[in-house]
């Protein structure tokens, strides 16, 4: 299994970016997707989440009304909109799937804990 996460690279602050993730060995329209980040010397937080099929969604608190997330299960794949970029959203994004729905988590320890499946990650550098 295998999850892959692109779209990432260096976008003003103010700018947009469009993350794609996409899986192979995993049925991706039966797993809901998380987007983590991991900004420099922070640990690896939780930003967004769909449900399988596309159900319910979650943002955390700082970048609501300017991520969107969305799936396309015809193409098996999942996306973030992120719009007016700040320098606060520098980071290496994730994508990771687990069955069915999503679950917040708080902890690194946790997210590995209940997210099964993991991509490799791509930058996202805003500037100024």
């Amino acid at each position: 299994v295998q999850l892959q996460a692109s779209g990432g690279g260096l976008v003003q602050a103010g700018g947009s970016v469009r993350l794609t993730c996409t899986a192979s060995g995993l049925t991706l329209s039966t797993h809901a997707v998380g987007w983590f980040r991991r900004a420099p010397g922070k640990e690896r937080e939780l930003v967004a989440a769909i449900s399988y099929n596309g159900g319910s969604t979650y943002y955390a608190d700082s970048v609501k009304g300017r991520f969107t997330i969305s799936r396309d299960n015809a193409k098996a794949t999942v996306y973030l909109q992120m719009n007016s970029l700040k320098l606060e959203d520098t980071a290496v994004f994730y994508c990771a799937a687990r069955p069915l729905d999503w679950v917040v988590v708080r902890t690194e320890s946790e997210a590995d804990y209940e997210y099964d499946y993991w991509g490799q990650g791509t930058q996202v550098t805003v500037s100024s």
